[in-house]
C-alpha cells in the first residue's frame, strides 16, 4: 500500500505548485503539510516523493519559458560549431548555468545522509524560515537593483547557483529565497534575480526528480500518487510563476519575509506543543 493516498498527492501537489518558486520554502511547506496529515517526513519514500513532484513545477517553467529557453539552447549548440557565435550572451549563459549546477549536485551527492536524516527535522525547517527571512530582507535593502538579465556575469551565476546549497542543507531556507537573495546582493533587478533564480533551477530540481524516483516508486508510494502529484504541481506552479513575475515588478520581497517569520513560530510553537512531531 502507498504510504501517500491520491488525495493527499492532490494537496501535495498544489504546495509544491505554490511554493516551488515563491522564495518561502516549499521544502519546509511541504514536511509541514506532511506532518499535519500524519505522513513521516522522513521516510525514503516520502522524500523521494517530494523530488520527484518538483519535476511538475520545472516543466512549467519549461513551458512558460519555452522561448527563452529555445533560445539559449539553440545559441548553446550554434556555439559548439561556430567559434564566432561564443561571443554571444546566450551562449554563454548556457554554460554558466550548467557550471553553477555542478556545487549543488557535488554536496548534495555527498550529504544525502545528512540531508535525509537529522536535516529533515521540522525543527530545522523553523529555524531556517526565520533565519532565510533575515537574509531576504537585507538582501533587499542591501541591493541597488541596477543590473538587469543582460548583464549577468559567470561569477553571478555560480554564486546565485552555489547559494542553492543552503537550501539543500537546510529545508526551509528556500532555493528561490537564497538564489534570489544572493541575486540581489549582487546589484541585479527583482526581476532580473527572479528569472535567474528559475533558470538554475532547472537542472538541479529536473536531476534531483529522477534521482529520487527509483526511491519513490521502490518503498512505498505508488505510481497513481506520483503521476496526480506531478500534474496538480505542474498545473499550479505555471500560475504561480506569472504571479510571481508581475508582483516582483511592483513589490519588494517584504510580504514573504513577515510570512516566512510568522510561519516558521507558528511552527515552533506547533513542535513545542507536541501538535507537530519533528
Amino acid at each position: 500500500m502507498s504510504v501517500i493516498s491520491v488525495g493527499q498527492a492532490v494537496v501535495l501537489g498544489a504546495v509544491e505548485g505554490v511554493t516551488e518558486f515563491l522564495p518561502v520554502s516549499s521544502t519546509g511547506h511541504l514536511k509541514i503539510v506532511e506532518g499535519l496529515m500524519g505522513i513521516p517526513v522522513d521516510d525514503d519514500a516520502v522524500v523521494g516523493f517530494s523530488a520527484v513532484i518538483q519535476v511538475g513545477a520545472i516543466a512549467a517553467v519549461l513551458v512558460y519559458f519555452f522561448k527563452d529557453i529555445v533560445r539559449i539552447v539553440s545559441a548553446w549548440g550554434r556555439g559548439l560549431r561556430d567559434r564566432e557565435e561564443r561571443y554571444h550572451h546566450d551562449y554563454k549563459f548556457a554554460w554558466w548555468v550548467i557550471c553553477a549546477t555542478i556545487p549543488i549536485v557535488a554536496v548534495g551527492l555527498a550529504a544525502k545522509p545528512l540531508i535525509e536524516g537529522p536535516l529533515a527535522s521540522l525543527w530545522v525547517v523553523a529555524g531556517s524560515l526565520i533565519a532565510g527571512s533575515g537574509v531576504m530582507w537585507a538582501a533587499d535593502q542591501m541591493g541597488r537593483h541596477k543590473r538587469g538579465e543582460d548583464d549577468t556575469s559567470f561569477k553571478d551565476a555560480m554564486l546565485v547557483g552555489s547559494s542553492q546549497i543552503l537550501a539543500l542543507l537546510f529545508p526551509g531556507f528556500s532555493r528561490s529565497g537564497a538564489t534570489m537573495s544572493t541575486a540581489l546582493i549582487l546589484d541585479l533587478d527583482r526581476v532580473a534575480a527572479t528569472r535567474l533564480s528559475f533558470f538554475l533551477g532547472i537542472p538541479a530540481l529536473t536531476g534531483a526528480g529522477l534521482y529520487e524516483l527509483k526511491d519513490a516508486l521502490g518503498t512505498g508510494v505508488g505510481a497513481a500518487p506520483l503521476a496526480v502529484g506531478t500534474a496538480v504541481s505542474f498545473v499550479v506552479a505555471y500560475a504561480s510563476i506569472a504571479w510571481l513575475l508581475k508582483f516582483v515588478a511592483k513589490h519588494s520581497f517584504n510580504a514573504f519575509v513577515i510570512y516566512r517569520i510568522v510561519v516558521g513560530v507558528l511552527l515552533f510553537g506547533l513542535l513545542g506543543a507536541g501538535v507537530l512531531s519533528s
